[in-house]
């Protein structure tokens, strides 16, 4: 399994910086694990209580059991790996002073590992909001648990430790897509395949899936599951919760890329109640960059997952609620509050509702094309896609930053990268730093004037394809198993219609003065009209609902803008909330 977990680590000294290679466990367990002292011990008992376990006694169990942080007063306790295989193994005995949490714990989701008392047991148990109180409110101790708790999802990933099984043959392109989704979440999972281990082997006899129905995924808890949906395999994680109940919100988050983020964090450490709904992983498109380069502060750069990572972490630690994944279907204004309707259904309700849904992936016009997705044809490029190709010659589809980014990864692992694009040259759409390293980059080759125009395969998936130089009419077939398109997006509002948001011709939300122009150029004015409401800058046409990052017409598409504005519309929704009428929901 590919490893994702340097992209968590939090550089927050000099002795502790985003590594490009494999966690040292053992160097950094003073991190890990730290102990408590007697001082900081009786601190602690403030924001939790004292219960006493028998030896033996269950503490907590993998993926039913929610707790904060359980801190070992007294006695041993016992953490063990439970596979749902029929394997349990001892992970480690933890003693007085040191504490059982890991980044799953900050919001309330079900326990990965298990737990039972070694002879008699004193914990202090703390829930998960007074661990986010006892977090921002002992700023020393908080930075230290924040740290472990992030090192510990860390160690987890690097050992295969925690987390589903995922049980599957080499290939099987619904094993890539649910490995992918985990991976992209930083969801600690393990992969076995049946031709060469045994367990797994005894897991597909028993229940027999049909070709459709790889993989087996073994959730935390023991339950199997043949070939589940993200939003199924979610559940099963507590990643998605229920979100059926009465409660409402004061900001609704639709989409978690950075722009989604910026406003979860910065409105959740206001003192406003969030919910982040995300339809495949935090982060969004910046997500996929294996590098950003010109991000402030960040002079070495940092991959797009590094820094998604340590938000996601943010959010978690001011108490937003985040839903993965959740789809919205439709956003429906006909009454107060608003409400968000999901793809299972389920209504949730908001004073206020930002739209930071980016863009869907632009998808080429090629036959075939949906027969290869996973299986050969990627719109992302990841250490799990990295792997795929070693040493292999692969095509990239694209000319933006995006697809420059992914080109220099992908090419320290594929022997050749064909770089496809249609115009002439780069200087058009990519940043000059990209374009001189790859020009740099000896088995990265640009064909211009060319485009993608067939793809093939058999049922193990992708075997080639044939592109077409538009100049000179020149067709090729290149023998790869690996194409990667990075060919831009279109913007993710068609669900917007019942509510009748404003958008541009080309489907971007129209926010602030666009929205204003839009309506004096429909009533025939030729100045701002007085009768016209006022709008705040991030503002759409529906008081209340507001857009942001990508999908908001005019944004500068760049993760340093779209976290701009994700911090700016706080501002503005604080103005929008002071200005209701008392009593409002």
């Amino acid at each position: 399994m590919a490893s994702t977990a340097p992209e968590f680590i939090p550089e927050t000294t000099q002795d502790d910086p985003v590594q490009p290679s494999s966690l040292d466990i053992q160097g950094r367990m003073h991190q890990i694990s730290p102990v408590f002292t007697e001082a900081e011990l009786r601190r602690l008992q403030r924001y939790g209580k004292v219960c006493h376990y028998a030896g033996g006694a269950s503490l907590f169990e993998a993926g039913s059991s929610s707790f904060g942080m359980l801190v070992i007063l007294s006695g041993q306790v016992a953490v063990t790996r439970h596979e749902g295989l029929g394997r349990t193994s001892l992970m480690r005995e933890i003693g007085p002073g040191h504490f059982i949490a890991e980044v799953a714990q900050l919001s309330g989701r079900p326990a990965l590992v298990n737990g039972h008392a070694v002879g008699d047991v004193d914990v202090l148990v703390i829930s998960s909001e007074s661990l986010r109180a006892l977090i921002v409110a002992e700023a020393e101790m908080g930075e230290r648990i924040v740290r472990a708790l992030i090192l510990r999802r860390v160690a987890l990933i690097e050992i295969n430790s925690g987390g589903p099984v995922l049980v599957g043959p080499r290939g099987n392109g619904n094993l890539f897509q649910l490995q992918s989704f985990l991976s992209s979440n930083g969801h600690p999972h393990t992969v076995l395949d049946p031709a060469t281990d045994a367990a797994a082997a005894a897991l597909a006899e028993r229940y027999r899936p049909a070709p459709q129905e790889w993989p087996l995924v073994v959730c935390p808890d023991g339950k199997v599951m043949k070939n589940p949906g993200n939003a199924e395999l979610g559940r099963c994680l507590g990643m998605l919760p229920d979100l059926s109940g009465d409660k409402i919100f004061d900001v609704l988050v639709v989409g978690a890329g950075p722009a989604g983020l910026a406003t979860a964090v910065y409105a959740a450490s206001e003192g406003l109640s969030v919910l982040a709904l995300e339809q495949r992983a935090y982060g969004g498109q910046a997500g996929a960059s294996a590098r950003i380069e010109n991000y402030l502060g960040f002079p070495t750069g940092i991959s797009g997952r590094a820094l998604a990572g340590r938000a996601y972490v943010q959010a978690q630690k001011f108490g937003v609620e985040i839903a993965t994944p959740a789809s919205a279907a439709n956003l429906l204004c006909d009454s107060w509050p608003l409400r968000v309707k999901l793809c299972d259904g389920t209504q949730v309700r908001a004073r206020t509702v930002v739209l930071s849904c980016g863009a869907r992936y632009r998808r080429p016009s090629l036959a075939n094309l949906k027969t290869y997705e996973g299986r050969g044809v990627y719109y992302w490029a990841s250490p799990i896609e990295a792997k795929l190709c070693k040493q292999e010659e692969i095509i990239l589809v694209g000319g933006g930053n995006s697809a420059g980014q992914a080109a220099v990864f992908l090419s320290g692992h594929a022997a050749r990268v064909h770089m496809v694009i249609r115009g002439e040259g780069l200087a058009a759409s990519m940043s000059s730093y990209l374009i001189e390293r790859i020009a740099a980059t000896p088995n990265i080759t640009l064909h211009t004037h060319t485009e993608i125009i067939a793809l093939e395969g058999d049922e193990d998936g992708l075997t080639g394809a044939r592109w077409r130089n538009n100049h000179t009419g020149e067709e090729c077939d290149c023998a790869v198993r690996r194409v990667f398109l990075f060919v831009g997006a279109d913007p993710n509002t068609d669900w917007l219609h019942d509510c009748a948001v404003a958008v541009d011709e080309q489907g971007f939300i129209r926010t602030g003065f666009d929205v204003t122009r839009a309506e004096c150029r429909a009533h025939g004015h030729a100045i701002y009209p007085p009768d016209l409401p006022d709008r705040a800058a991030l503002e759409t046409s529906v008081p209340g609902v507001f857009a942001i990052g990508d999908v908001r017409a005019g944004s500068t598409k760049r993760v340093a803008a779209a976290v701009g504005e994700g911090a700016a519309v706080v501002s503005q929704i604080h103005g929008f909330l002071a200005r209701l009428p008392a009593g409002s929901a």
